[in-house]
């Protein structure tokens, strides 16, 4: 009798575990992306914490939809529209998250200067010339890039791993600053922006797994794609000394920043290997 009771609670804890890492699942998909999700997920901060191990597997959803309108879209019309249309579904689906936080940092590092002026530019909601200028170059940037560097239909398959893996390690970089830095708490009363603040190993496993398994089987098609980890770690040591001699920490809208740089990155990065190597 006594083991059957152990079997059942073993049950009940792992059925316990299960439905908590959904919870968390959710969490993360409400506060990153636009999909609708259960009721009953609040804006819940140690939730928040904790849901950030699924960061970078946000970045498998926001890639994989982006690459379904890029595909079927191509089928269509011709490639640089689809690569058109599978950003802007990208945008959609994220609520333009990360390029606010890219477009916002642009303008408070460009026009302030002390630790106070750019975080109060920074979470005005106001677009400045240097937000308007550097998120329509990063756009075009994008744009090039992609309809250089994606295949033809028949190689969907590649051209999906393109898709999810410069996401979730665009992802995983940003991510890293919270995992090695502090919040700059002075920016606690700016523009409300979900963002985790501590969090654990669990947390920095996951984020790791999921960041990092899309590049691994792109690596198992071309061991050279290893080397993508060497400018996206230099991105995340300038981008952290940068923001902790200036903020004293990192913003929801560095986050943002640097998530965008480390899709660019990716993409550059692999537009050179495939044409050059």
């Amino acid at each position: 009798m006594k083991w059957q009771v152990l079997i059942v609670l073993e049950y009940q804890i792992n059925l316990n575990n299960m439905k908590q890492e959904i919870r968390l699942f959710f969490t993360a998909l409400m506060f990153y992306t636009r999909i609708p999700c259960p009721s009953n997920i609040d804006h819940n901060e140690d939730a928040l914490d904790k849901a950030s191990r699924y960061f970078s597997l946000i970045g498998w959803i926001v890639g994989g939809f982006s690459f379904l309108i890029f595909h079927l879209s191509s089928f269509l019309f011709d490639q640089s529209i689809a690569v058109i249309l599978s950003l802007a579904a990208g945008i959609l689906i994220t609520g333009a998250f990360h390029e606010d936080g890219f477009a916002d940092v642009v303008d408070g590092f460009g026009g302030g200067w002390t630790k106070q002026q750019i975080l109060d530019i920074m979470k005005d909601s106001r677009l400045g010339a240097f937000g308007a200028i550097s998120i329509s170059i990063l756009l075009l940037l994008k744009y090039l890039a992609l309809s250089s560097l994606l295949l033809s239909p028949e190689k969907w398959y590649l051209n999906l791993l393109i898709f999810i893996s410069y996401h979730s390690l665009a992802r995983l970089t940003s991510i890293n600053i919270v995992f090695t830095s502090k919040y700059s708490r002075e920016d606690e009363k700016s523009k409300a922006k979900p963002i985790a603040k501590s969090v654990g190993l669990n947390e920095i496993f996951g984020a790791f797994f999921f960041g990092m398994l899309p590049l691994a089987l792109l690596i198992y098609h071309n061991w050279q794609f290893i080397f993508i980890a060497i400018p996206l770690f230099i991105l995340y040591y300038l981008s952290k000394r940068y923001f902790e001699k200036w903020l004293h920490g990192y913003t929801g809208d560095c986050l943002g920043a640097v998530e965008q740089l480390a899709e660019c990155i990716c993409i550059l990065f692999y537009l050179g290997l495939w044409k050059y190597i």
